[in-house]
């Protein structure tokens, strides 16, 4: 494993981990089985998959990176607000909550271009998809936001 592993996901088959101190992602097979490491932007904080990638989260680089689930490898690097700890897949949509700016954006998950930017409470950390809305927990207001 990376250093300080943080986030976590599944594909459907494989896990993965979110290394925030080597700014790495790991690829582990069911028995624990490392499959690949693959290097992303800084921080990384959170991970989400959307059907057929990886999306990570880049806490100090302010931007996601969008990893092919089956082989790690790196399909395109966008930026995003500041300091995005968080994100999650509608089923169509990536949203990425920015801690420091006070939003969440939506992504098209095919290209990873900004669809919209929404006001949050402060310090918006993670996303939740409920089937309907967008959930967003604010950490430093101690709210939950319903998108």
């Amino acid at each position: 494993m990376g250093i300080n592993p943080d986030a976590v996901a599944f594909d459907g088959i494989n896990i993965w981990v979110a290394n925030t101190a080597d700014n790495t992602v790991t690829k582990l097979a069911q028995n624990g089985g490392v499959l690949a490491v693959v290097s992303v932007g800084g921080y990384p904080s959170g991970l989400a998959f959307d059907g057929a990638n990886i999306w990570v989260a880049n806490l100090t680089t302010n931007n996601v990176t969008k990893l092919r689930a089956g082989d790690g490898t790196v399909l395109g690097t966008f930026p995003v607000g500041q300091a995005p700890p968080g994100l999650a897949f509608d089923g169509k949509y990536i949203w990425v909550a920015n801690a420091e700016s006070n939003n969440v954006m939506k992504l098209d998950a095919d290209t990873g271009k900004i669809l919209g930017t929404f006001p949050a409470s402060s310090g918006p950390n993670f996303v939740a998809f409920d089937g309907a809305n967008v959930w967003v927990t604010n950490y430093n207001s101690g709210t939950v936001s319903k998108l």
